[in-house]
């Protein structure tokens, strides 16, 4: 399962860590991000506390690479998604794509934009 940025940064704002959705999914042994979202959690990461938060949650993750088979994946994503009017933030797109091309789900807090895309698993 590939986790998206937005369940990172709900969990490094969280007070009780024990509450939220990084933490609940921790327990699986196959998680995933995409090198995207971690360009997307340095970019916040503007101390040296936030960068070592950052570089402790990624320690037990795969990260997955952004390659030639993704990038097209991705410009076949915004082209569907920009007929039917339905963009979404391009990085999104990268992320959704992938998951597509490695054949893994997505959990992420912003199921209304990664929903758009119909071949896309979301939990």
């Amino acid at each position: 399962m590939v986790i998206d940025t937005s369940i990172f940064i709900e969990h490094l704002r969280a007070k009780n860590k024990s509450s939220t959705t990084f933490y609940q999914l921790s327990d699986n042994s196959d998680l995933f991000i995409s090198a995207v979202s971690v360009y997307e959690l340095y970019l916040g990461a503007n101390t040296p506390v936030k960068r070592s938060e950052i570089d402790t949650l990624l320690k037990n993750l795969t990260i997955l690479s952004f390659t030639e088979d993704i990038a097209v994946k991705a410009a076949e994503i915004f082209l569907q998604l920009k007929a039917e009017n339905k963009l979404i933030e391009f990085r999104d797109i990268f992320i959704a794509a992938t998951c597509l091309v490695e054949r893994l789900p997505i959990a992420t807090l912003n199921k209304k934009h990664f929903q758009r895309i119909k071949t896309l698993k979301v939990v």
